[in-house]
């Protein structure tokens, strides 16, 4: 299924920038830690990685949320990290440590093929078109992949960091190389974006948690280029493919990383003031931007940035979603109390 097939949707309204009273909304991490039926179902996989390459069980978190809340979209269960997994990295996922990968180095990165990827994620694109099976028909599916420098900062340090200082560094030590790992995972990123939109996403986004942490010469480079690219190459074989960017922490240039990217919708962060996300409006549809702390905090808190955002933003397209993801900390009340909000 692709977007026109549900273009009476909000969300498919949306995405295509028109403006409406009551604007779509999905939450980043929807599927998650702060669902009891969640936990449940993360207990028969054994391990979060048996979750995301468990079409079964994977189908079962995605559609959760859809059930209880009944958002405007879901979005696929997985991983930003089945890329470099797929690539022959090994990653695993430990409790309380997050993600850990074996890091790679100028010679390991030298070796590197997308050989074989779509066949190591099957499991995955399995789990895009039972979704889509069992979504109802105003409901948009979005499949996601990780933006290469975010993904590059974790194959690097094997490991997030607060600061992303050892692809930082490596990247301004061995620029050929760090380009050739960022190559690499642009073409893998390509293949596995077409190959989600042809098993049934309606739209795909790229999350590039860790954009904020570069430089301006920087950005440039290592995430507004190679996202452009991806673009490019998902637009070159299926030129009407709607695509969303979140480059967090992105600031006074988000608007330039629109306009070179080629994005439909920016999503953005929680630090974006309501006007600046305003004038952001004007080049086409927004996503965002509810600080996730409101959704832990709740209560009149909750109601002020809630309405805070919609006032702002609601006459413009717009996609009502947090500013970063849903937290496991966050009382499920919380979130039926933010889709009253929203719908009135």
């Amino acid at each position: 299924m692709s977007v026109h097939n549900i273009k009476s949707s909000r969300f498919a309204k949306a995405i295509s920038g028109e403006a409406q009273a009551v604007p779509p909304v999905w939450l980043m991490r929807q599927a998650g830690r702060y669902l009891p039926e969640y936990r449940e179902t993360r207990k028969k996989a054994g391990s979060f990685l048996n979750l995301c390459y468990n079409p079964e069980l994977a189908i079962e978190v995605t559609m959760q949320p859809i059930r209880r809340f009944d958002f405007d979209a879901a979005i696929l269960f997985s991983d930003i990290l089945v890329i470099p997994d797929a690539l022959g990295v090994g990653v695993r996922f430990e409790e309380g440590k997050g993600p850990l990968l074996d890091p790679v180095n100028g010679t390991k990165i030298a070796r590197l093929t997308g050989d074989g990827l779509l066949e190591h994620l099957a499991p995955v694109l399995e789990t895009v078109s039972g979704i889509r099976s069992s979504l109802a028909e105003d409901k948009a599916l979005l499949g996601f992949c990780g933006a290469p420098w975010t993904v590059a900062t974790y194959m690097i340090a094997g490991k997030g960091t607060p600061d992303q200082a050892p692809a930082r560094l490596f990247a301004y030590r061995e620029p050929e190389s760090f380009q050739k790992l960022i190559d690499v995972l642009v073409d893998s990123s390509v293949e596995y974006l077409l190959a989600q939109l042809k098993a049934g996403a309606d739209a795909v986004q790229i999350f590039d948690s860790w954009s904020g942490v570069l430089g301006d010469e920087e950005f440039d480079r290592w995430c507004i280029a190679p996202v452009a690219k991806i673009v490019e190459g998902v637009r070159l074989e299926m030129p009407e493919a709607k695509i969303i960017g979140f480059p967090k922490g992105a600031g006074i240039r988000y608007s330039d990383y629109r306009e070179r990217t080629g994005v439909d919708v920016l999503g953005l962060d929680w630090t974006v003031p309501n006007e600046f996300a305003r004038g952001l409006q004007r080049g086409g549809a927004v996503q965002g931007k509810l600080d996730p702390l409101l959704m832990v905090a709740g209560g009149g808190a909750l109601d002020k940035g809630v309405a805070e955002i919609l006032d702002c933003l609601r006459d413009g397209p717009f996609i009502f979603n947090l500013g970063h993801g849903i937290t496991p900390d966050v009382p499920v009340e919380n979130v039926e109390r933010l889709i009253r909000n929203i719908r009135g």
